[in-house]
C-alpha cells in the first residue's frame, strides 16, 4: 500500500498510513466537504487550510476544530490567506486537496494541484467559461498521466439509488430513451450584504453567486446537478446544439448582481433525443427538483429511484442510502489506498460545458452548437486579482449580447 501511495504522490511519507488533507475555500461547502472527507476513514488528518478572507478562515477553523477533534491538525503555519494562498497550501506535504472555492478559481487551482502531485476532490462546476473548461481538460489529462485520483463534487453520481436507477435505464428497462426533462426549480439563496470598507472586488467575491465570472450563474452553479444526470443518461456524449430563453424578472435590484433568475433550455442530441431543462430561483413559487425520463416502453424518475411500464409502478430502489456526500470521499480514499485510480475529470468537464452552453444560449438568444462552445473564446478572468474596484458586468440582453 505504501508503495502505491508514494508512486502516485511522492510527498506521501513512506510507510505511513496517515493521509494529510488540505482545504482550499473555507465557506459553508468547503467546511462541509472537510467534515465529509474526515468521515471516510480513521487515518485522515486535516493539516492545512487556505481562504481569501481571514475572517472566514478563522470561522471555519473554529467550527472544524470542534467537529473533527484529533483529526483537526491545522496550525497557524498551515493557515493561508489571500489570492495566492492556494499555492502556499499546495506546496505543503498534503496528499489530497479539497477544492471548494467559488468556481472561477477552479481551473488555476486544479492545474497547480496536479502539478504538485496531489489527489483532488473538485467541487462542481469546474469553471465558469469555455477557457476555464479547456484548462481543466488539460489538467485532467495530466492527472491521468500521473495516475492521480480526481473525484468530482457532482454528488448524484455517488448516490446508491441514483446509480441503480441509472443502470436500469441504460440497460433498457424502459426501452430506448426518447426525451428527458430536468427540473431545478427552487427559492432564492443567501446574500452577504455590503460593507462600506469593502472594495468592489471583495463585495463581488463575498456575494459570488450573483456574478457570472465567479459563479457561472445558477444554471451553471446549481442546475449543473440536473444537467449532469442528463449527460449521464446520454452516455456522457454531448448534445449537438441547444436553444433557450431566460431572464431576470424578480431579482432586479442591483444587490443581485447581473445574473438571471430563470432559464429554460432545450438540448438536442444527434439521435433525436431532447432534454428540456428548467431552472428558477424565485421566492414564493412552486418548487420541484426531479429528472423525468420517457422511454419507448415506460418512464422513470431518477431522484425518486423508480420506473414504471405502461403506467404501472414496477420498481423502486429500497437499498441502503448513505449520504452521497460521504460516499464520494469514501471512494476517493479507498481508491488511493488500493491503487485503483478514480478520475471523474471527463464528465465533470463535459457537464460543466453543458451548463455553460445553456447559459450562453439564453444570454445571447442564439442557437449554439457544441462545437461552437468548445471553441468559444470567452474568458472572464479579471485583469488583476487585487482588492480594488472592478467593473460591474451588465445584465445580458438576449438578441443583443454577442456570443464570444
Amino acid at each position: 500500500m505504501a508503495t502505491s501511495l508514494t508512486a502516485a504522490n511522492p510527498v506521501h511519507a513512506q510507510g505511513s498510513d496517515i493521509l494529510k488533507i488540505g482545504l482550499i475555500g473555507c465557506g459553508g461547502r468547503g467546511s462541509g466537504a472537510a467534515v465529509n472527507a474526515m468521515r471516510a476513514e480513521d487515518n485522515l488528518r486535516l493539516t492545512a487550510m487556505a481562504e481569501a478572507f481571514p475572517d472566514r478562515l478563522e470561522h471555519s477553523k473554529n467550527i472544524l476544530s470542534r467537529q473533527l477533534g484529533d483529526k483537526f491538525q491545522v496550525d497557524d503555519d498551515h493557515s493561508f490567506v489571500g489570492f495566492e494562498a492556494y499555492k502556499e497550501l499546495l506546496a505543503t506535504d498534503i496528499d489530497v486537496v479539497l477544492l471548494c472555492t467559488p468556481p472561477h478559481f477552479r481551473p488555476a487551482m486544479f492545474k497547480e494541484a496536479i502539478a504538485q502531485n496531489k489527489h483532488v476532490f473538485c467541487e462542481k462546476p469546474v469553471a465558469t467559461d469555455a477557457a476555464g473548461v479547456r484548462s481543466v481538460m488539460d489538467s485532467v489529462r495530466a492527472a491521468k498521466e500521473k495516475d492521480l485520483n480526481v473525484v468530482s463534487g457532482l454528488c448524484w453520481r455517488y448516490d446508491y439509488g441514483v446509480r441503480e436507477i441509472m443502470k436500469k435505464i441504460q440497460d433498457g428497462v424502459i426501452g430506448e430513451i426518447r426525451s428527458i426533462q430536468e427540473n431545478y426549480l427552487t427559492g432564492t439563496l443567501w446574500h452577504r450584504g455590503r460593507k462600506p470598507e469593502w472594495s468592489e472586488m471583495e463585495y463581488q467575491m463575498r456575494n459570488w453567486l450573483y456574478f457570472t465570472w465567479l459563479g457561472g450563474d445558477h444554471i451553471v452553479e446549481q442546475h449543473i446537478h440536473s444537467l449532469d444526470k442528463a449527460m449521464w443518461l446520454m452516455g456522457d456524449e454531448p448534445p449537438v446544439r441547444a436553444t433557450g430563453l431566460g431572464g431576470r424578472q424578480e431579482r432586479t435590484d442591483e444587490k443581485w448582481g447581473h445574473v438571471f433568475d430563470h432559464f429554460s433550455v432545450c438540448y438536442e442530441w444527434a439521435n433525436g433525443v431532447k432534454t428540456h431543462a428548467y431552472t428558477r430561483q424565485m421566492a414564493g413559487c412552486s418548487n420541484n427538483v426531479e429528472d423525468f425520463v420517457v422511454g419507448t416502453k415506460g418512464t422513470a424518475r431518477v431522484l425518486r429511484n423508480s420506473y414504471s411500464i405502461n403506467g404501472e409502478e414496477q420498481w423502486r430502489y429500497k437499498g441502503p442510502k448513505p449520504s452521497m456526500y460521504d460516499v464520494e470521499h469514501k471512494e476517493l480514499y479507498a481508491a488511493i489506498r488500493s491503487g485503483n485510480t478514480i478520475n471523474n475529470g471527463d464528465y465533470m468537464c463535459n457537464s460543466t460545458m453543458l451548463a455553460i452552453m445553456g447559459r450562453e444560449v439564453c444570454y445571447t438568444g442564439k442557437t449554439l452548437t457544441w462545437e461552437q462552445m468548445m471553441n468559444s473564446k470567452q474568458d472572464m478572468t479579471p485583469a488583476a486579482y487585487e482588492w480594488s474596484d472592478i467593473a460591474v458586468p451588465e445584465v445580458a440582453r438576449p438578441g443583443k449580447t454577442p456570443f464570444v
